[in-house]
């Protein structure tokens, strides 16, 4: 994989741009605590720091496969099931123990018991094991192990038409000449989304590992039961095209910047709040609006 050089240039991610898209201010409060005049760094960061249930049982699930995957680059015999989902329960007691929840800072929750999240753990972890996916794996994949990426370390810097940007896959590996990247997925399916972000894996594939994106092959992996999985096939059109929409969208968060090359932004009052109020409901920073939130569910709203 390729290296480069820090710089403080703001950078491009799907995550960033998704954040930029829904809440200006949250977003601000995202990335430019520091220049914040109202409210103390270390308050901004406290927050940011939250988790949630559902994201922190993402977390466990994420961190638990990489090490099981790891343990497949060491020896190929049988998984004791038992003893990775001991294991996965034990990462969940330190998980939880060292984390502030969202809901018990806003005192949604009195705590936060990690048996629940344990629970959701569980199923994902099982339907994984259980899934055709790993049986391949564990028969097919572990034949070429030496080019086996798991969740590279840093943020997956890489350039995108000479842009900065962050693409940090979860596993990619090569089987008979293709280039596979999956992506765990522990919520729901979001089809525009995640299609974009598996554009982008075999973007940031193309350009690392010099392979042709017919070559490629990215499938998200939605672990909560029922397992299934999402193969995108990428090509010219569709790299260009999201190409196209990554120069689009930097030049977009570019503009909140007084000078987008330090990656220092204008003043906090250019960042608005969203004026969708149900979004404010989760944010992290919700205090530090003091907006009235909406009770609406947020997926009916957004239909």
């Amino acid at each position: 994989m390729k290296n480069f050089p820090y710089t403080d240039i703001l950078g491009w991610s799907v995550s960033r741009f998704d954040k930029f898209n829904s809440c200006k201010r949250q977003y601000y409060y995202d990335y430019y605590a520091k220049h914040d005049a109202e409210f103390p760094r270390a308050r901004i960061t406290q927050l940011k720091a939250m988790t949630t249930l559902a994201l922190e049982a993402g977390n466990i699930v994420h961190d638990t496969i990489k090490t099981l995957l790891e343990r497949l680059l060491k020896t190929e015999d049988a998984i004791d099931t038992t003893r990775f989902i001991d294991y996965a329960r034990r990462k969940t007691d330190e998980y939880v123990a060292a984390k502030v929840f969202a809901e018990v800072y806003y005192k949604e929750l009195p705590s936060v018991d990690p048996a629940t999240v344990f629970g959701a753990v569980e199923k994902c972890l099982q339907s994984f094991l259980a899934s055709a996916r790993f049986a391949w794996i564990t028969d097919k994949a572990v034949r070429n192990k030496t080019g086996w990426i798991i969740e590279p370390g840093g943020y997956g810097e890489t350039r995108i038409n000479n842009l900065k940007a962050y693409c940090k896959v979860d596993f990619l590996f090569p089987v008979d000449g293709r280039i596979h990247i999956l992506d765990w997925k522990t919520g729901k399916p979001d089809a525009v989304k995640h299609k974009k972000q598996m554009v982008g894996y075999a973007t940031w594939a193309a350009y690392h590992c010099g392979v042709a994106y017919e070559n490629i092959e990215p499938t998200v992996a939605y672990l909560k039961p029922p397992y299934a999985e999402s193969t995108i096939a990428v090509n010219e059109f569709d790299a260009q095209e999201f190409i196209s929409a990554v120069e689009t969208e930097t030049k977009q968060m570019y503009a909140c910047c007084s000078d987008f090359s330090r990656n220092i932004p204008h003043p906090k009052e250019t960042f608005p709040q969203t004026p969708r109020t149900v979004v404010c409901k989760y944010c992290n920073y919700r205090e530090l609006c003091n907006r009235q939130t909406s009770d609406k569910n947020p997926a009916k709203e957004d239909k």
